[in-house]
């Protein structure tokens, strides 16, 4: 690479005892971040680029004595535009300058896939291509030549599966090779006619004391001639004129601009190649096809939405219930006797043991009899849901609807992955395109209930009343979403852009990947949650043991228990619960068990069945975790995080005052 000189990078990054850096490209749902993730494990650090929301992904990956850096680019289809994806793709690559860059390209769709791969090879940069998914091509009758692409581009080229680790080590090895070896000519060349006109440009960076980002001479000729964006007008007098007689030659010659004709040359070379090294066999099936427009056209797909959430609803309540039941009955015959023998021998029979097992038994088993049954298995049915590729088609098939709200069908990735924790929804929420549909989707977002809300009502109405209570629960929290989303579809002005996204395929789900997904966002609530439940049943024993805790719920009174009916203590539990939602139903499932008795106790101990469906209503509407507070007010703002706030405590009171009064009066229980 050359000297840097006008580029909007912030310099590169210095390398520790030398060792390599590679960096990851690829189209979007290529299979990337699985490769990142194969090569890296976890211990992942991100950074953002000013003035962008997207991150960059940057590790350290070990295999036997050797040590690589990996940095994982943004998923984009090229690197010249000006997507934000494309922008911090093409700036990590100039910041970075990585010692080779790994282009993951799928055999299903080569032609469009090898286009960033040639765009790299123009830019200078030192390439290894990884053919991944191959394991689907094959199931579909497509298989790559590798050798022979290897061969036409010049460069290594390594079959990968990464979901399943073959291939992985290969990609290493590769990309080890490629950054110790000398920085050489490629022979990937357009005709010579291209190639005689772009000449002088390529002299004229020769000349020139510096290119932008230390780019070879023809990598930054090819930059500027296809308006990479970033690459504006040289400093260099030489290279301007240079460039500006090209790009008149060019027009003259092709009857277009440099860009869109080095653009067409380009997307024709990968056509070129994908079609000369792709084989493909008699069994080349229409399967995946013919079930994305099964779940893409109306007549089919809106009762496989239907079904599908009745699938969740259903294998969370019946399964979920199961194990809820399983894990209570197994800690009652274990656990809590070895305990509370434990406790008492060390602290006596006085409030002090008391206090202690407040925590350590009743603390731990609502924790575990809600976090495993429920939200794991929330998880696990999430993570299946994404890794078929269906969440895809769901954005396509809802995009109408979506726009009733004043969003489009994308919106639908981030309230979807809301079901799941709030949080990350709201960052992909504000991938969006513009500020209006960021703001509807991100409140939109507070109000989907995620996976500890979920957790609460199953956990409560589901398991101590019964399904139906708490599908009308599911019901209601829908209906009140429906309603927020057309307020505000009419309170913020402008309307929603059309959606134009490509379709993937539907693959088959590792089981592998699912679970160690689910896993490791499931770890994060064992914890970081189960510690906070242990501490906050320990204070609420010593609240309770010593009477405060009737002195602290008497200012709630007035509305807990005259307008909710609910008992007051439960207030504090609520309040308790914008740390983290679950905590709320943990911490009285807790005080039910401790005052009722440390084995068996049901949460009907404490509270009627319809105070328990008012209870489960309003901890799902109100206040959301601080997690979710923190993120939205980053990125919208303390005035508006206000709002939601004390819509939301409005909401959940009027809907939990009424409830508490309609359901004894119709009789429902």
């Amino acid at each position: 690479m050359s000297s840097t000189c006008g580029t909007d990078g912030s310099g590169a990054v210095i390398r520790p005892d030398g060792h390599p850096v590679v960096a990851l490209a690829g189209n979007p749902n290529v299979g990337k971040s699985t490769l990142f993730n194969a090569l890296t494990g976890l211990g992942v650090s991100t950074a953002h680029y000013p003035g962008t929301t997207r991150e960059v992904s940057t590790a350290t990956a070990r295999f036997g004595d050797r040590l690589i850096g990996v940095v994982d680019l943004p998923g984009s289809y090229g690197l010249g535009g000006r997507t934000e994806d494309e922008v911090i793709a093409r700036r990590a690559l100039i910041d970075l300058a990585p010692d080779v860059v790994v282009v993951i390209v799928d055999p299903l769709n080569l032609a469009r896939t090898l286009y960033l791969a040639l765009e790299v090879l123009d830019l200078g940069f030192r390439l290894v291509v990884a053919v991944n998914l191959a394991d689907e091509a094959r199931r579909a009758g497509v298989t790559v030549d590798t050798t022979a692409l290897a061969l036409r581009l010049g460069v290594p080229v390594v079959e990968t599966v990464a979901t399943r680790g073959i291939g992985v080590a290969d990609a290493v090895d590769a990309a080890i090779m490629t950054a110790a070896a000398p920085l050489r000519d490629v022979s990937h060349r357009y005709d010579d006619d291209l190639e005689d006109l772009i000449s002088p440009v390529i002299e004229a960076f020769a000349s020139a004391e510096c290119t932008p980002g230390g780019l070879a001479p023809r990598g930054a000729a090819l930059a500027l001639l296809g308006d990479v964006h970033g690459f504006g007008p040289q400093a260099d007098a030489g290279v301007g004129a240079a460039a500006d007689a090209v790009r008149s030659a060019m027009a003259r010659r092709y009857g277009e601009s440099a860009a869109i004709h080095l653009a067409r040359e380009r997307h024709g070379r990968a056509g070129t190649l994908a079609d000369e090294v792709t084989v493909r066999s008699g069994s080349h099936g229409r399967a995946p096809r013919d079930l994305w427009s099964l779940t893409t056209a109306p007549m089919t797909g809106v009762p496989l939405v239907i079904a599908v959430a009745a699938a969740i609803f259903g294998f969370l309540f019946f399964i979920g219930d199961l194990l809820a039941g399983a894990f209570s009955l197994a800690w009652e015959g274990t656990a809590s006797p070895v305990i509370t023998a434990m406790v008492t021998t060390l602290a006596g029979e006085g409030v002090t043991s008391r206090v202690l097992l407040w925590g350590f038994d009743a603390g731990i088993e609502a924790s575990l009899a809600i976090g495993l049954p429920y939200i794991l298995t929330f998880y696990v049915l999430l993570g299946m849901l994404e890794d078929t590729g269906y969440l895809n088609s769901l954005a396509f098939l809802t995009d109408r609807v979506m726009h009733r709200f004043g969003l489009h069908g994308r919106a639908v990735v981030p309230l979807v992955a809301a079901a799941g924790c709030n949080v990350p929804a709201l960052v992909a929420a504000n991938d969006l395109p513009t500020k209006r549909e960021r703001l509807i989707a991100s409140t939109l977002v507070l109000f989907v209930p995620c996976s500890a809300r979920t957790a609460v009502i199953l956990g409560a109405v589901g398991h101590y009343v019964g399904w139906r209570p708490a599908a009308l629960v599911v019901l209601i929290l829908f209906a009140q979403w429906v309603g927020i989303a057309l307020v505000l579809q009419r309170l913020l002005p402008g309307e929603s852009r059309g959606l134009v996204m490509e379709m993937f395929p539907f693959r088959r789900p590792s089981l592998r990947r699912v679970i160690a997904k689910a896993w490791a966002q499931f770890r994060e609530f064992l914890f970081i949650a189960t510690p906070i439940v242990i501490v906050g049943s320990l204070v609420l024993g010593g609240l309770y043991e010593s009477g405060w805790l009737m002195y602290l719920s008497e200012p709630l009174a007035p509305v807990v228990e005259g307008w909710l009916g609910l008992p007051a203590v439960a207030g504090l539990t609520l309040i308790v619960g914008m740390l983290r939602k679950e905590l709320a139903l943990q911490l009285l499932v807790a005080l039910a068990v401790a005052t009722s008795g440390f084995a068996g106790a049901e949460l009907t101990a404490l509270m009627a069945p319809a105070a328990i469906v008012v209870y489960a209503l309003v901890n799902a509407i109100a206040l959301p975790c601080i997690s979710s507070v923190a993120v939205f007010a980053r990125r919208h703002g303390l005035a508006r995080s206000l709002v939601v706030l004390a819509l939301s405590v409005a909401l959940a009171l009027v809907m939990g005052g009424v409830m508490a009064r309609l359901l004894p009066a119709l009789g429902m229980m």
